[in-house]
């Protein structure tokens, strides 16, 4: 891409068009990168050397509980890129390209892999930060590499997947404290599809679509039904997904609750954990449909907080706090955000 002329830092931007919930938030210094030329004249002005940094792809998994004061960088960054590597392609992709898009266009292109993901909210570049699943698969089951630019060192690096140290919903990126911004990330899709449909949702919706010969496109379209029946669209309401992780129990703690619950749903997990779906935890503490003003827990999904139209992100934020304490309570398991909580 062309090297951009002009200004590219703009002074007390509203960031509520750049976040999902909807909510009112300002950054006293705002700038769209849209290449390693901007983001590289953005880090070197005076402005922006000695403010504290936030990096922002699609806004879909952040709440603003106050205003930003330092500088937000827009990753816009484009670009796909598809190479053939034997039994695989490598897919390099620009981390300011929309996840979805990406994800329809592979497969349009007869590059499949990456469809039980689909219609998972926010950018490329956000993507490996919280280690996105959905539906028996996790990027770091489709990942490769990916680039950064290191603040420190001042040069482009390549991290493996070893280095990314990837997690349930988690990588290094979430716990490192020097900052490295992903420019571009390299997928590794198998070129023999294999398709992957052991999650219980997925098998009932394909299974009444009755469908002869399973294509990519079929689970694609599966999963997309799923979550619109699940999830509310933040176009119409604000959100960001799920609000909580999916927290992992001891089988004593395990057996403790299932006196009480015989039937409660769980799922085993690594090292002899078992994993607990949140959602019915919140249910179960009598939050699901709940509202308050301008903000609540969704009707359908008790795992997503809302923002109505005029809800403030530290009211948001109270909220996830009341919920976590009642399950806390309740059940003596700890729900850790998967939204990143900006204040």
């Amino acid at each position: 891409m062309k090297a951009r002329t002009g200004t590219l830092i703009q002074r007390d931007v509203s960031l509520r068009p750049f976040n999902t919930f909807g909510v009112d938030a300002s950054a006293a210094l705002f700038a769209r990168v849209q290449s390693l030329e901007d983001l590289q004249r953005v880090l070197t002005d005076r402005r922006v050397v000695a403010a504290p940094l936030l990096v922002l792809g699609s806004g879909s998994n952040v709440l603003f509980t106050q205003d930003f004061d330092g500088c937000v960088l827009k990753i816009e960054i484009p670009g796909l890129q598809r190479d053939d590597d034997g039994g695989r392609w490598l897919v390099q992709v620009g981390a300011g390209e929309n996840w979805h898009t990406i994800v329809e266009r592979l497969i349009d292109e007869n590059a499949p892999g990456l469809e039980n993901l689909a219609l998972i909210p926010g950018s490329v570049g956000a993507a490996p930060i919280q280690n996105i699943g959905a539906y028996g698969v996790e990027l770091a089951e489709r990942f490769h590499s990916l680039q950064v630019w290191d603040l420190e060192a001042q040069a482009l690096q390549t991290l493996t997947a070893d280095d990314c140290r990837f997690g349930y919903r988690d990588s290094v990126f979430k716990r490192e404290t020097e900052l490295r911004l992903i420019v571009n990330v390299t997928l590794a899709l198998p070129r023999q599809w294999v398709p992957v449909i052991g999650y219980a949702d997925v098998e009932s919706e394909l299974r009444d679509r009755n469908i002869a010969q399973l294509r990519p496109r079929d689970v694609f379209d599966a999963v997309i039904a799923i979550r619109r029946r699940k999830l509310p669209d933040p176009a119409q309401v604000g959100n960001a997904g799920s609000f909580f992780k999916n927290p992992t129990i001891d089988n004593k703690l395990y057996e403790t609750i299932k006196k009480d619950y015989p039937a409660f749903p769980s799922y085993p997990s690594a090292d002899g954990l078992v994993k607990i779906p949140a959602a019915w935890l919140i249910e179960q503490c009598g939050w699901k449909g709940k509202t308050f003003d301008h903000i609540g827990v969704h009707k359908n999904q008790a795992l997503v907080l809302v923002n109505y139209g005029g809800g403030e992100g530290k009211k948001i934020w109270q909220l996830a706090l009341d919920i976590k304490a009642s399950v806390e309570q309740k059940f003596n398991i700890t729900l850790q955000p998967e939204v990143n909580v900006i204040g």
